[in-house]
């Protein structure tokens, strides 16, 4: 991207934020809008801009949005802000969505996120939902010193690296770890096994190695299970039992459980370190990882649909 682009971008971003309340812990902007994406026309850059709020206290800042930016919300505005904040922690993924905005001359959507959902999302990896956007690169437009954040942000993409590690083989390049780690969030998504979309994480991929790299690169220097040839752009990983099982113990807490359930048999009633203790010892370990995580989000969707369902027959 030329630096004059880069500029525009910059400024765009700015403006754009200006128009919404400051007290903000987080701010990002994703998706095609903000990077390249193989298979896009010339017209992504008038693609619509995506972005994520992240807030300590939702009701505070949803009433001062609302002030700001009565026009952006649905009907769901006269309602007013603690429902509305209700709305966005207890059903779907913690995250309330005003779309199709018209703001500074683009057209835009933005999630709303607390930063105590946001941070259990992040290490636990609940639902994946946002925690799984910020395994991808994303452009940072603000950030506060919440040191808890930071460190969750951190550990998510360390996460990221290990789940990718345990479904690879012992040799790979550095774009096959992206993509292992761009597919995570994917993994229950139907779409990625029929239809156009099965190519999408080929096309987030390919044209931004380079922003990968910059994301995740301190990662894999630092990490004692990898040797990282960043000239050669290739990694070797430690696939031990003992490495393996080091690597399974560090994993977020929501996929160890799903893992559990799949390797226990009825009746057994294993402690999660007994499972993954012996899954470490399998040969099938990468593939039992990458159906644990499919299943997790197979789940974190069916029970999110259950709970917007149930809300919409106690509205009606």
């Amino acid at each position: 991207m030329a630096l004059q682009e880069l500029r525009s971008s910059a400024v765009t971003f700015r403006r754009i934020l200006a128009h919404f309340p400051e007290e903000l812990s987080l701010a990002f902007a994703y998706g095609s809008g903000v990077f390249r994406q193989a298979g896009r026309g010339a017209d992504a850059q008038d693609a619509m801009l995506d972005f994520v709020f992240t807030v300590d206290d939702p009701v505070d800042w949803h009433s001062r949005n609302l002030k700001k930016n009565w026009n952006h919300y649905s009907f769901l505005k006269v309602l007013g802000p603690k429902l509305i904040s209700t709305i966005q922690n207890d059903y779907g993924a913690g995250v309330y969505y005003n779309t199709l905005i018209m703001c500074d001359g683009r057209l835009i959507k933005y999630g709303v996120i607390s930063t105590r959902l946001l941070v259990k999302d992040l290490l636990n990896w609940n639902s994946l939902y946002i925690a799984g956007r910020l395994q991808k690169p994303v452009k940072i437009l603000a950030m506060n010193e919440n040191v808890i954040l930071r460190s969750a942000l951190d550990r998510n993409l360390t996460s990221a690296v290990t789940a990718a590690f345990l479904m690879l083989p012992e040799s790979f390049s550095e774009e096959e770890l992206f993509l292992e780690i761009a597919g995570l969030s994917y993994a229950g998504d139907f779409r990625m096994v029929i239809g156009e979309d099965k190519t999408k994480v080929l096309n987030i991929v390919k044209p931004n190695v380079a922003h990968f790299r910059e994301l995740y690169g301190s990662i894999l220097q630092e990490n004692p299970q990898v040797v990282y040839k960043a000239q050669q752009g290739r990694l070797e990983i430690d696939k031990s039992p003992e490495g393996q099982f080091t690597q399974l113990m560090t994993l977020p807490k929501t996929l160890q459980q799903r893992i559990n359930k799949i390797m226990d048999p009825p009746g057994k009633n294993r402690d999660v370190e007994e499972t993954l203790f012996q899954l470490a010892h399998d040969p099938d370990c990468g593939e039992v990882v990458r159906l644990g995580v499919k299943k997790s989000l197979i789940y974190s969707s069916l029970k999110l649909h259950r709970m917007w369902r149930g809300w919409l027959r106690e509205t009606s």
